[in-house]
């Protein structure tokens, strides 16, 4: 799930997935981090989600994936687009 807040000139992004599924230490990758694995580790939150924020430039698009343990790439189901090989978010 994404989660949005709008900011002057920037959009806060927050994404957020089940305390659990999948098991083990996820991040979120992408072209705003350099597809760097440890720049967004997902954190846990007191509701049973774990999320990651990044804010970016409002008016853009971006590409990202879930990096879970043992080298399993996801996407987004309820990202703005996929593109076939990745989730795209739209702030």
């Amino acid at each position: 799930m994404l989660e949005r807040k709008k900011l002057k000139g920037r959009t806060q992004i927050t994404f957020v997935l089940p305390d659990h599924a999948p098991d083990g230490p996820v991040s979120v990758v992408g072209d705003f981090n350099q597809w760097d694995p440890y720049a967004h580790p997902l954190t846990p939150r007191g509701d049973g989600t774990r999320a990651a924020t990044v804010t970016l430039p409002a008016r853009t698009a971006h590409s990202f994936r879930y990096l879970a343990a043992g080298d399993h790439w996801f996407d987004e189901d309820g990202a703005d687009h996929h593109d076939g090989t990745n989730s795209r978010v739209h702030t």
